[in-house]
């Protein structure tokens, strides 16, 4: 017998989400190591709020919710918000109650900046890290480095003359109005002389075929095991930031790992200072040697191990490749180094996150 439909304007339910969702779905996996890493944090999560004052957003939320928009590709803090409004999945995942209305998206951009600001995606990638190595997914001994221009969010229209922008911060006329039309045509532009209005901290930069544009970088290394990032840094995007940050995230490695070490980076890292630096710590350099003028000598590259590294350095790219497809890092949203390197940590972790699921999922015994 057909039933009838029954339309009702509201209703109690006795079931939580957590009933709604399967027992298998690839979230539960992340959520789980999410949660581990977040009670471990709560410590430092409870030092950044005042005991006394209206009740904030749970910091738990806002992780979760960030978390979302780099799983799912969420274009916008807007969408995302829409998304937790009517997906019980999403909202199940961020912890959200089923009658919990769901936050203005300026209230939660404004609550999730300001709890990035410090060095919270810095501890919660640390604790996913400490996950994949108690789980025996990390590589102690070999390593492999590279960097990316993070486009930045301001248009080359606000990359302006410095003699220009300290005239207008006196007071100076405006010209143009607000959007007015800029041609560049025939004007030698560089960071020495110029700086972009809307975010000074981004820098001109230009990568070999394609146009230039202002922009942060990136960095990583990762373990050649599986592939998982062990350590990110983001930096202005200068001449020598590469070789630069590669040092300051291999002896932060060097600190942790103790062992015989070796680092794979392509031919930009070439350089006499960078090789002697990495040999100074102590770390075997498998860079790709350039034909004329090599820092790398035959001491290196006759080694079996140094041809290994170079087939296996490429998994870099895909850590690069997630974030900006998946993650949503082929353009900035945010502004400033402060932030930049606060969302590209925080999408490293998602990034492990992610990796280590699927691994976990294949060592595991059928």
């Amino acid at each position: 017998m057909r039933g009838d439909e029954e339309c009702q304007a509201g209703f109690i339910v006795f079931t939580s989400p957590e009933d709604r969702i399967p027992a298998d779905h690839p979230l539960r996996d992340i959520r789980r190591m999410v949660d581990q890493a977040l009670r471990e944090m709560s410590p430092l999560l409870s030092s950044l709020y005042a005991k006394r004052g209206r009740v904030s957003i749970p910091p738990e939320y806002l992780l979760r919710a960030q978390l979302v928009q780099f799983l799912y590709a969420i274009p916008s803090e807007r969408r995302l918000c829409e998304e937790l409004e009517y997906n019980l999945l999403l909202r199940w995942f961020v912890g959200l109650p089923i009658d919990e209305r769901v936050w203005h998206p300026t209230s939660f951009t404004k609550n999730r900046d300001r709890l990035l600001s410090g060095k919270v995606a810095e501890v919660f990638f640390a604790h996913i890290r400490e996950q994949a190595d108690a789980q025996k997914l990390l590589s102690r001994e070999h390593f492999s480095c590279d960097g990316t221009l993070l486009e930045a969010a301001a248009s080359l229209k606000s990359f302006r003359s410095r003699e220009e922008v300290a005239t207008k911060d006196k007071g100076g006329p405006r010209s143009g109005g607000r959007n007015p039309e800029v041609n560049f045509h025939g004007e030698r532009r560089s960071n020495a002389t110029h700086v972009s209005t809307t975010d000074p901290e981004a820098r001109l930069c230009r990568i070999k075929g394609k146009e230039a544009t202002l922009s942060y970088r990136g960095h990583v290394v990762v373990e050649n095991r599986h592939g998982l990032v062990v350590g990110s840094l983001a930096t202005q995007a200068t001449g020598t930031a590469e070789c630069e940050a590669a040092l300051v995230l291999i002896h932060q490695q060097r600190e942790r790992s103790g062992a015989h070490m070796t680092l794979a980076a392509d031919k930009g890292y070439d350089t006499k200072p960078f090789v002697a630096a990495l040999r100074a710590l102590h770390i075997t350099p498998h860079v790709a040697h350039k034909r004329r003028y090599s820092a790398v000598d035959g001491r290196t590259t006759r080694h079996r191990s140094y041809a290994l590294s170079q087939r296996r350095r490429k998994v870099v790219e895909e850590a690069f490749g997630w974030m900006k497809t998946v993650g949503g890092l082929d353009k900035l949203r945010h502004r400033g180094l402060a932030k930049v390197h606060a969302i590209f940590t925080f999408a490293c972790a998602a990034f492990n996150l992610v990796r280590m699921k699927n691994l976990l999922a294949e060592l595991s015994p059928a």
